[in-house]
C-alpha cells in the first residue's frame, strides 16, 4: 500500500487555490486525504477533505470522525479556527503548515480506519 504526502504541481491549480497536499494511497475511499489553501475573498484559508467521510453518515462512527478531526486539525501548531465546511470537508485558518494538516486528517482516519472498512463492507 502506497502512503505518500505530496504537493501537486502548481499547473494543476484552480483559480484561486495558492497549493495542494495530499495523501497517495491505494485505499482511496479510506485513507485519502487533501488540503487546498484558498485564497479567494478577504481571508486566506486551508479546505481539508476527507474522503471516508462521505460513507460515515451513522453514529458512533460519524461523531467520532467529527470530533477526532476538529481536535486533530486545532492541534496544528498556528491553527487558529476550525470549522465544518462541508459533510467531507473542514476549514482552517491560520499559519499552518501545509503538510501538517494532511498528516493531522491523515492520524484520524488511519486510527478510524477498521472500523470505516468494517462498516463499509457491511453495506456492501
Amino acid at each position: 500500500m502506497t502512503d505518500e504526502f505530496c504537493q501537486l504541481p502548481a499547473a494543476e491549480l484552480d483559480e484561486g487555490c495558492e497549493e495542494i497536499w495530499e495523501r497517495l494511497t491505494d485505499d482511496h475511499d479510506i485513507r485519502w486525504v487533501g488540503a487546498q489553501k484558498i485564497t479567494l475573498g478577504e481571508f486566506p484559508y486551508w479546505s481539508v477533505g476527507v474522503a471516508v467521510a462521505e460513507f460515515l453518515r451513522e453514529d458512533p462512527l460519524e461523531s467520532d470522525l467529527r470530533q477526532q478531526m476538529d481536535a486533530a486539525l486545532r492541534a496544528v501548531d498556528g491553527a487558529e479556527t476550525v470549522w465544518e465546511e462541508d459533510r467531507e470537508v473542514w476549514g482552517v485558518t491560520g499559519s499552518v503548515s501545509d503538510e501538517a494538516l494532511v498528516r493531522a486528517a491523515a492520524s484520524v482516519v488511519d486510527h478510524l480506519a477498521e472500523r470505516a472498512r468494517a462498516h463499509i463492507d457491511s453495506f456492501g
